[in-house]
């Protein structure tokens, strides 16, 4: 006999509430520009990201030392998708993002980071076995075609093959699968650790990372010198780290562990969406009509899909042959 085994559990659960802890996570980071534009201006966004996790590490290195006894599960398998889930979520897809934003078309870029649900739907059915229901395919298509009217409205995004292309097309597409893949593979861990300790590894070991591309790309940190200014990026650095950054993953993965990656990747969509309600209470940019209708359609979807039950499998975890039983009672 095998010392460990996996056994797949099964239960029927209603999607709402846990949906909407992804969908109030998620649409956490719609706020982040209302801080980060002020840090722009005087660091780049390697910089900022590694300026967040240091703070973001000093918060969450006790909760992981409070869980520290969940890390004697984890196997060589469950490091390399933490792995993924921070080097390739949290510091590799916002580099490559805003590189593409920074070389390519802003149009063509933002269209091919929306192919993120796809990347994350067809990892989920080929890494974690989901089964959609057959309504599925239609809400798809529902959310994404509501995301497409929010960012474009009835315009094409290009014009011909080459401008998709690009080299910053191609990073956009890279941003893409690294944080559909993240959404799955949290998902993965989330059958093995508490979300607790899935976030706080998140941000705790993107920060070798993180650094190496600061030291990589060698630009002068051009802090002000005046008390007050430093203050005001400072209160800017802690809200954006805890806002957008700690309270939204610790809501979006409390509620990936008990939804599908699938359906969770589809709860992110409120991220647009509150960006754009962002961009008009804030910064006095024009609602459209084709993005009221956009954002109709998103909520129609997410609204239809927080009320559905679904037979949810979850990630396998190592259980002990003797006590297989036990854990299948609770």
């Amino acid at each position: 006999m095998s010392n460990m085994m996996s056994l797949p559990i099964f239960k029927n659960q209603a999607v709402k509430p846990a949906f909407w802890f992804v969908v109030i996570g998620s649409a956490l980071w719609g706020v982040d520009p209302l801080f980060r534009i002020l840090l722009l201006e005087h660091l780049t966004s390697t910089q900022i990201a590694l300026l967040e996790h240091v703070i973001l590490f000093l918060f969450m290195a006790p909760v992981l030392w409070k869980h520290r006894q969940q890390l004697s599960k984890l196997k060589l398998r469950h490091v390399g998708a933490l792995l993924f889930i921070s080097w390739g979520g949290s510091a590799l897809a916002t580099v490559m993002f805003t590189k593409g934003l920074e070389t390519g078309d802003l149009n063509s870029v933002l269209l091919l980071q929306k192919l993120q649900p796809l990347f994350a739907i067809l990892m989920a059915r080929w890494l974690l076995k989901e089964k959609l229901p057959k309504s599925f395919g239609m809400l798809f298509i529902l959310a994404i075609a509501g995301t497409y009217l929010l960012t474009f409205g009835f315009k094409l995004p290009f014009t011909n093959i080459s401008e998709m292309l690009q080299a910053g097309s191609l990073m956009s597409i890279g941003a893409a699968v690294l944080w559909g893949g993240s959404t799955v593979m949290g998902r993965y861990m989330l059958g093995v650790l508490n979300y607790e300790a899935v976030t706080s590894l998140r941000f705790i070991l993107a920060l070798p990372l993180l650094l190496a591309l600061v030291l990589g790309e060698r630009q002068i940190w051009s802090l002000p010198g005046e008390a007050g200014a430093m203050g005001l990026i400072g209160l800017n650095l802690l809200l954006q780290a805890l806002l957008p950054g700690l309270l939204s993953l610790l809501l979006y993965y409390k509620g990936l562990s008990a939804i599908k990656a699938s359906y969770a990747t589809l709860a992110e969509l409120s991220f647009p969406m509150v960006g754009v309600l962002i961009n008009f209470a804030v910064f006095q940019q024009v609602i459209t009509v084709t993005q009221i209708v956009g954002f109709v359609l998103i909520w129609t979807t997410l609204l239809i899909i927080s009320r559905q039950k679904e037979r949810i499998v979850q990630p396998e975890r190592d259980i002990q042959p003797e006590r297989s039983a036990a854990a299948a009672a609770v």
